[in-house]
C-alpha cells in the first residue's frame, strides 16, 4: 500500500489498472523533430513532434535506493525484444523460476541455476544503465531506474522516437 494523492490510501493493484488505461496519442499528422519529456514528480511522459504535444504517458521511474537520474540525454539504442542484464530471475535448467526478482549483483546464484533477464519489450536506452520501456506501472516510483510505459504507450513511443531523439527527465 502507499500514500497517493490528497493522503488517499492505494494499493499496487488498484493504481496498476488505472496507469495501464490512461495515456494518449494525437500525433498522427504532427511533423517535426520528436522529443521525449520525463516528469520525474507527476510520473508522466509527454511526447512532442516539431514542438506540439502529440502524447502523454503514465510512467513508474526509479524508486529510492534507484532514482532515475534527472537531465538531458537522447535515445542511444533501441532493442525491440531487450532483456535485464541485471535484474530478473534465477531459474532451473527447465526454466523454472527457483529464486524470483533477484539483482545479479546483490543476490548469490544457487547451486544448478542461471540467470534470466527481466524482459523490458521497446527499450530505448539513454544511458548506461536506463531506459524506457514496457512495464509495470503501480502509480509510484517502482523501478530499478529504468522508465515504465504501458504496453500501447510503449509501442508508439518506441515507433515514433529513432535513436537520436532528445529525452529530457526533470523534476
Amino acid at each position: 500500500m502507499y500514500l497517493g494523492q490528497n493522503g488517499q490510501i492505494v494499493t499496487k493493484k488498484t493504481q496498476a489498472a488505472r496507469a495501464q488505461a490512461a495515456g494518449y496519442w494525437h500525433g498522427e499528422g504532427l511533423t517535426g523533430a520528436p522529443s521525449i519529456v520525463v516528469d520525474l514528480g507527476t510520473q508522466e511522459a509527454s511526447f512532442y513532434k516539431g514542438g506540439q504535444l502529440a502524447g502523454v504517458s503514465p510512467v513508474s521511474t526509479g524508486r529510492e535506493g534507484y532514482r532515475t537520474p534527472a537531465g538531458h540525454f537522447h535515445i542511444l539504442q533501441k532493442e525491440l525484444h531487450h532483456f535485464s542484464t541485471l535484474y530478473g530471475n534465477y531459474v532451473d535448467e527447465s526454466g523454472a523460476i527457483v529464486v524470483r526478482n533477484v539483482g545479479v549483483l546483490e543476490d548469490k546464484r544457487p547451486p544448478g541455476t542461471h540467470f534470466a533477464g527481466a524482459p523490458m519489450p521497446y527499450f530505448m536506452r539513454v544511458t548506461e544503465g536506463v531506459g524506457l520501456h514496457e512495464g509495470f506501472l503501480p502509480g509510484v516510483p517502482d523501478s530499478h531506474g529504468c522508465i515504465r510505459l504501458p504496453k500501447n504507450m510503449a509501442e508508439i513511443f518506441y515507433a515514433n522516437a529513432p535513436e537520436g531523439t532528445p529525452v529530457t527527465i526533470k523534476y
